[in-house]
């Protein structure tokens, strides 16, 4: 979410009224007021709409941290399975802004999306299969969950990383079990797996202040698909559900 401070508890010390905020929300934010913890809750960046900065806490914090989980390095070779999407287009921009090189797997009619927002080159999975080619990675992102840990594992350099992309505890029931599996298999290749997964632990300020940076500086675009009002929420949940959207939905209050 993204909105203004109304009012403060008596240990807050880091923010006033009036201040433009942005928070990580695990439970969900469609509502005109919501409670948040001081340590989930960062400076919105100044060159960002509130509808902007409402789409880049869970997505981009998810991607930052499975960057970071993959040790991301300049010069490394990242592929991005699942490019277009929320937490794919922060990947790939976030990617190249750590300096690496960056192949976007997405459809076809994202791929210009894809290529806009940084990627090097662009695979379409309707027409080729990235698990096939012959280029080696020194990490994937699979945040689509379409193929198996052992397919991956062929587009894997020796000391590479796989990291399993998934939705905070009770929210995303899909990726649940690509992660079982995957988990399963891990003992079974030479390559380091990880899994992602955004929980109110951690040090969600200082990724938010990270991310703060990283946009003001100009090197992370939010990709905002479509907007709905307070009052077209189910139609909004519906939309998000047939899995077609590039980028973010975003609810205005």
């Amino acid at each position: 979410m993204a909105g203004q401070v109304e009012a403060v508890g008596a240990g807050v010390t880091a923010f006033r009224p009036g201040d433009e905020v942005f928070a990580l929300l695990t439970q969900g934010g469609f509502a005109e007021y919501v409670c948040v913890r001081e340590s989930a809750l960062a400076r919105k960046p100044e060159n960002l709409s509130f509808e902007q900065a409402a789409a880049v806490p869970m997505a981009a914090v998810t991607a930052l941290m499975a960057l970071d989980q993959g040790g991301v390095q300049a010069g490394h070779d990242v592929l991005v399975n699942g490019a277009s999407g929320g937490v794919g287009t922060f990947a790939v921009q976030l990617a190249k802004a750590f300096g690496a090189e960056v192949t976007g797997v997405c459809s076809g009619r994202n791929a210009d999306l894809v290529r806009s927002i940084g990627a090097d080159e662009v695979v379409d999975y309707t027409k080729e299969d990235f698990t096939r080619r012959g280029r080696r990675h020194d990490l994937v992102l699979d945040i689509a969950g379409t193929r198996s840990l052992r397919a991956c594992a062929r587009v894997l350099k020796p000391r590479g990383t796989h990291v399993v992309v998934g939705g905070p505890a009770g929210r995303w029931l899909q990726p649940v079990g690509h992660i079982i599996a995957t988990l399963a298999v891990s003992p079974f290749v030479s390559q380091r797996v990880a899994v992602t997964r955004v929980t109110d632990g951690g040090n969600i300020r200082g990724d938010l202040m990270r991310l703060t940076e990283l946009i003001e500086d100009g090197k992370v675009t939010p990709v905002v698909h479509r907007g709905y009002s307070f009052g077209e929420i189910p139609a909004a949940i519906g939309y998000v559900e047939e899995g077609h959207a590039s980028g973010k939905v975003v609810i205005t209050v």
